[in-house]
């Protein structure tokens, strides 16, 4: 069962916006079974549109396609639908009442005609009620195959894929089971581990793939199996995880398909009575928002302070300035201050902080740029560890973020 994306925009090709969409379709689509073949992202033109449907058409069994489905004349993804399939526009009653109740409901903006032309649809089309916006989705079937048509807007086309276009097409295809399973690593490289599970990776049968996935510190291994057996596929995946903690279970964290490490923290944390506050300097904030992007992080998360200059990390934190002073912005004694500063200021059980050289600069300090240092702070001890990650300063900061999440789990577990 095989689809492709359509995504549709000059705004995705000029890089304006990136292609969130795609990514969500795909993996939805994989869920159920769907391989998805190909993603192609095409112009706001009515002849690339038409040949996008027509070449799609010929190598897939379902074409989702996403974008130009707005109220102003730049939108052309309905009328170009209804030009390939011959067909035309008729008003859906349905979805006029529903845009009405939107602007009578949410809206300041009077409701004008080009809001109402919202509800017109193709004959030929089942209408896909968008809960969450005025441009409804479409569903066009033309000689087995499947045409679904989504607005951009990510969620509204989340919303459609999980209440209209997901259950749809579990119902009108027959598909294989697909499992996947991903094992979360941090604290060692891709060929590391590559080396420690060779034999293991080479014993691993013909249905089962393993996928390295490497990204700032942590490589995730993705296990995935195809077949009609849903239990023979998840109990051999079970069991070869099983093998392979006995190999390198000392760096394995977790499961993405579960929870992602800050998940786990929280989880941990929450379990354990105990909370969490962050100071940051050269991670601007990226690790507290890492945590409250998870619902029900405020039951373990406390608080976070951005401590970006010199100067504020003594007017906010009560950092001494003779520390500064003596030991540079850029020092594990800095680190621990902030660390056990910011576990006061909060009233936590557990503190991160980091300061370090993110570059491409040294700024205040005069360290070597990429020099890091994470400090951890638990209701027995405070310790701080020293990193080295490079001259990239995108590069530096998300690994400072991946280590102090690592660094804490290692505490909490």
């Amino acid at each position: 069962m095989l689809a492709e994306i359509i995504t549709i925009g000059d705004e995705i090709l000029i890089g304006q916006i990136i292609d969130s969409n795609s990514a969500f379709i795909g993996k939805a689509l994989n869920k159920i079974g769907v391989d998805v073949l190909q993603i192609t992202s095409i112009r706001d033109h009515k002849s690339d549109i038409l040949n996008a449907l027509d070449q799609a058409k010929k190598r897939v069994d379902i074409v989702i396609i996403t974008g130009g489905l707005g109220p102003t004349k730049d939108d052309i993804t309905k009328h170009t639908i209804c030009e390939y399939f011959n067909d035309n526009l008729v008003q859906n009653t349905a979805v006029l009442e529903h845009i009405e109740k939107l602007f009578a409901k949410y809206i300041s903006t009077p409701i004008t005609d080009i809001n109402r032309q919202q509800a017109l649809v193709p004959s030929k089309s089942e209408v896909l009620m968008n809960l969450y916006g005025t441009a409804p989705g479409m569903w066009i079937e033309e000689n087995n195959k499947v045409f679904v048509s989504m607005p951009g807007v990510p969620f509204e086309m989340k919303g459609l894929m999980k209440n209209e276009v997901l259950p749809r097409l579990q119902k009108r295809f027959d598909r294989p089971f697909i499992i996947h399973k991903t094992v979360l690593t941090y604290g060692m490289g891709e060929s590391a581990i590559a080396d420690k599970i060779e034999t293991w990776e080479d014993s691993l049968p013909p249905y089962i793939k393993l996928a390295y996935l490497p990204n700032l510190g942590r490589v995730r291994l993705r296990l995935s199996a195809r077949g009609d057996n849903k239990k023979l596929l998840e109990d051999t995946i079970d069991s070869r995880i099983e093998e392979l903690h006995k190999l390198i279970g000392d760096i394995i964290v977790g499961y993405e398909e579960d929870e992602t490490i800050e998940v786990r923290i929280g989880s941990l944390l929450a379990k354990q009575g105990k909370t969490l506050s962050v100071a940051e300097s050269c991670t601007g904030g990226m690790i507290s928002q890492s945590f409250t992007a998870n619902a029900g992080s405020s039951a373990y998360f406390r608080g976070g302070a951005v401590t970006y200059a010199t100067s504020s990390k003594i007017d906010v934190l009560g950092i001494n300035a003779d520390i500064i002073e003596k030991y540079t912005v850029t020092s594990s004694e800095v680190a621990e201050a902030m660390a056990i500063a910011v576990k006061e200021k909060f009233k936590s059980d557990y503190a991160i902080a980091t300061t370090g050289n993110a570059g491409p600069e040294k700024g205040d300090g005069d360290v070597e740029v990429g020099t890091v240092f994470i400090a951890i702070t638990t209701p027995n001890k405070t310790f701080s560890k020293k990193y080295i990650f490079g001259n990239l300063r995108e590069r530096n900061i998300g690994k400072t973020v991946i280590k102090s999440l690592e660094l804490l789990l290692k505490e909490l577990s």
